[in-house]
């Protein structure tokens, strides 16, 4: 049974009737451009076929009623009077609505049923995809319309004001504006965007370690503080305004921790600019190569790489038919990337699940990948 399908049983089973409205936000994953959208940088993600999936219909009450069939919990709230509550996922589904009426839209309530296949925790977008999914369950219900940063930045702030994760603009960015067989080249100071085709014959496969790391949360704010100090020290908004030349010189005065983390991020943008540059050129050699160095990077002056993701990049570059592969999230366990002959897959599939079985004791999840289009309500 498809998530199509099973959400919209959900509901008849709960409500009698079937749905009016089924809305579906896909996650993501980065193909290159890790770390650099906080500094106002440039990355290159893409919408895959796993997805929050909500069925739902308008209700008259103001009141959102939301049941979840993967937590098997229910949420129910008045938009007139939201309450902030300790933090799971009902706070990102009223963060948004808060944001929203921050903003001066008036909302309609609903009800409705949710499920998903975005795996959490794993630097995969769940989030995300469950914001601009009721960004986008709003817009239906309550008959107003937005573009895709603006959905974005509304996902954002939810996230930023309302849960108090302090995330860059990437995530919603995608899950909101993906074009169907495309990465997305995102420009996170201006968030103007340009669809980029994937090599011919190639295919995205994320590589999910399954470790999980509970320290992503406060190594995430610490990067992003060395960030803010190495913009400082150049005197500059943001890093994306340091030059190679700039951070080569080793200035006298910027320590050397801080110095690694501006030259991953000054290198990154160069790379993703490079890799737009390769998929139009349609070269799927230079992206891989791209991409691996960005784990190089990531790996050494960075440091948001672990040993397990680490094992199945290295397992991955071994192959043949792998262009490339790096760590993609914010690290320390979750989900690799790989860009891969279409024609290779299960052979793919079957070696690295091998070899980082026989590395690390640990059994892969290996997804192959579809870009598909951002938030969007579907045919019922």
């Amino acid at each position: 049974m498809t998530l199509h399908e099973k959400v919209t049983q959900a509901f008849i089973e709960k409500y009698k009737e079937p749905p009016e409205i089924l809305i579906r936000a896909p996650g993501r994953v980065n193909l290159i451009g890790e770390h650099v959208d906080y500094n106002d940088g440039f990355v290159m993600p893409l919408a895959i076929d796993r997805a929050v999936w909500i069925a739902l219909r308008p209700r008259s009450d103001g009141h959102v009623h939301l049941h979840s069939l993967d937590y098997g919990e229910e949420l129910d709230f008045a938009v007139a009077s939201i309450v902030k509550e300790r933090s799971t996922w009902r706070e990102y589904v009223k963060g948004v609505a808060w944001v929203l009426l921050e903003e001066g839209f008036n909302l309609t309530g609903w009800e409705g049923v949710m499920t998903g296949n975005v795996p959490m925790g794993a630097g995969l977008s769940s989030s995300a995809a469950l914001e601009m999914g009721i960004v986008r369950t709003f817009m239906e219900v309550s008959g107003f319309s937005m573009d895709a940063s603006k959905m974005a930045l509304i996902g954002q702030r939810a996230e930023n004001d309302w849960v108090g994760v302090n995330c860059g603009i990437m995530d919603q960015m995608i899950s909101a504006g993906g074009e169907n067989g495309h990465a997305l080249l995102i420009d996170c100071r201006s968030l103007d965007t340009s669809a980029m085709p994937l090599p011919e014959g190639s295919v995205v496969v994320v590589l999910d370690t399954t470790t999980r790391r509970g320290l992503v949360d406060s190594a995430y704010n610490e990067r992003r503080m060395q960030c803010e100090s190495a913009s400082s020290f150049f005197k500059v908004s943001m890093l994306r305004d340091v030059s190679m030349q700039q951070i080569e010189s080793q200035p006298e005065g910027l320590d050397s921790i801080t110095w690694k983390r501006a030259r991953h991020v000054i290198t990154e943008n160069e790379r993703t600019l490079a890799a737009a540059d390769a998929m139009k050129s349609n070269d799927g050699v230079q992206l891989g190569e791209l991409m691996y160095n960005s784990h190089i990077s990531l790996r050494d002056d960075f440091e948001v790489s672990n040993d397990a993701l680490n094992s199945i990049v290295e397992c991955a570059m071994q192959i043949q038919g792998c262009y490339g592969a790096r760590m993609t999230g914010a690290g320390f366990g979750g989900c690799a990337v790989a860009l891969i002959e279409s024609d290779s897959r299960q052979s793919f599939i079957d070696q690295v699940t091998a070899c980082y079985r026989e590395k690390t004791e640990l059994t892969a999840n290996i997804y192959v990948c579809e870009a598909t289009n951002g938030a969007e309500a579907v045919d019922l």
